[in-house]
């Protein structure tokens, strides 16, 4: 059993734009928020580079992280007159929502598919390293900072509590839909967050829904459907994504090739070296150091990276086409044709991106299809999409995107290449 570090004399308020207040009781809660790991997360955006396409979109993990702590906590509340929850996990479900990002690296997403790095593995890092949010958490008990990582890496055996924090009807997914909604100025992912804790009952090994709640998940789905395609998957941040990753690839490969950077990016050298990163060298990148390189590699002498710095840091991002699949190989072999005129490296400046996307599906976690359940009138549990009409129509209706990118600019003002010009003219018109 854990020591509870018992609660504070007076609560702690923060003031929140999306749930007005955030309210802190606890010494283990306030402990972690004034931890220098989490603290990290005021430079980390929520939404990567989705900022230079929704410019309200500038909110932080740091957000975020305390949005998720808020709803678990009401959750909880919610869940506290009933005999399926035992109010001594209480902290340790409080904790691992607070800490579930604390892994995040600088543009999120982006930056973990560039160099192979996953956040999960990080915020397991932070929680059991040597940190000040171990040492936090330590302070509970042996075994405590083991437990809390088990709930966010959905190992732990107490399903209640996974499920909680991650599956379909998570608090994660509750706070970041209504939080990205919030700064990014469009009333998609905006759902009723206070009808829906309502209707949300604990069961031994998930959360589930009280029958009359349907029709409240009903909104809830098809409002994640459209956040996902309207900000998420949003075709300018795809753009900014790819951008990203171009310049950081563009200066790993330079750094191999033993080029001389006007300034050492000390910082990525464990990444391009391919070392194990210490977490004292990950914990230093942020999206602030990012910055700074980017800035410095405009004034680069390889062209290339300068250029891609630039676009970023500037806005300048490359246009976006949609090819129908069977001409889309004839498409860019003239785009290639056309790059390689004048010399311009196909690999950083054509670029595909094929998205798909289920507005529902069945969960799939550990060896079980978790869909969300209904706890019907008469006892019975049954999944959503047996009892709702319009689950059942939008189940597993794929929907897919496919674009290319390039460089508009570039291509529409060529000289001594009226041809290439012309050509390029007529397809963006869809000639």
């Amino acid at each position: 059993m854990y020591t509870s570090r018992g609660q504070l004399s007076g609560s702690k308020v923060f003031k929140d734009p999306v749930h007005r207040y955030i309210y802190v009781y606890d010494h283990l809660i306030w402990e972690l928020i004034n931890t220098k790991e989490f603290q990290r997360l005021r430079r980390i955006k929520q939404l990567g580079t989705s900022f230079l396409t929704f410019h309200g979109a500038e909110h932080t993990r740091f957000h975020h992280s305390l949005g998720v702590y808020e709803i678990a906590r009401q959750l909880i509340d919610q869940f506290h007159e009933y005999p399926e929850w035992d109010d001594r996990n209480r902290e340790l479900l409080l904790a691992a929502a607070l800490l579930h990002d604390v892994g995040h690296g600088p543009f999120s997403h982006a930056f973990e598919h560039v160099f192979s790095v996953r956040h999960e593995v990080w915020t397991e890092r932070i929680i059991l390293g040597d940190t000040e949010v171990n040492k936090v958490l330590s302070e509970m008990g042996i075994g405590f900072p083991e437990e809390v990582a088990a709930i966010i890496n959905k190992t732990h055996p107490k399903r209640l509590l996974v499920n909680m924090l991650s599956s379909q009807l998570d608090v994660d997914r509750m706070d970041y839909l209504l939080r990205d909604a919030h700064f990014a100025g469009v009333s998609y992912g905006k759902f009723d967050l206070e009808r829906m804790l309502r209707v949300l009952r604990p069961d031994e090994d998930q959360v589930v829904v009280k029958q009359s709640g349907m029709h409240t998940i009903e909104d809830y789905i098809m409002r994640r459907y459209q956040m996902y395609w309207q900000v998420y998957l949003h075709p300018a941040t795809r753009s900014s994504d790819l951008l990203l990753k171009a310049v950081l690839e563009r200066a790993q490969e330079l750094y191999e090739s033993g080029y001389t950077f006007n300034m050492e990016p000390r910082h990525f050298l464990p990444i391009f070296n391919r070392e194990d990163m210490t977490l004292a060298h990950y914990l230093k990148l942020d999206e602030t150091v990012v910055y700074f390189y980017f800035q410095e590699w405009m004034e680069e002498a390889d062209p290339i990276l300068a250029d891609l710095a630039r676009r970023f840091v500037n806005r300048r991002l490359l246009k976006y086409k949609n090819f129908p699949e069977a001409s889309r190989v004839r498409y860019m072999d003239r785009l290639r044709q056309t790059m390689e005129t004048i010399g311009l490296p196909t690999r950083y400046y054509l670029l595909e991106d094929q998205l798909s996307q289920l507005p529902y599906d069945l969960y799939k976690g550990h060896g079980n299809y978790e869909g969300i359940l209904l706890q019907m009138n008469d006892g019975e549990r049954r999944e959503i999409s047996e009892v709702s009409m319009l689950v059942q129509s939008i189940l597993n209706s794929r929907q897919s995107d496919e674009k290319i990118y390039y460089p508009e600019d570039v291509l529409l003002n060529l000289k001594d290449h009226a041809s290439e010009k012309s050509w390029m003219l007529s397809t963006l018109r869809g000639d």
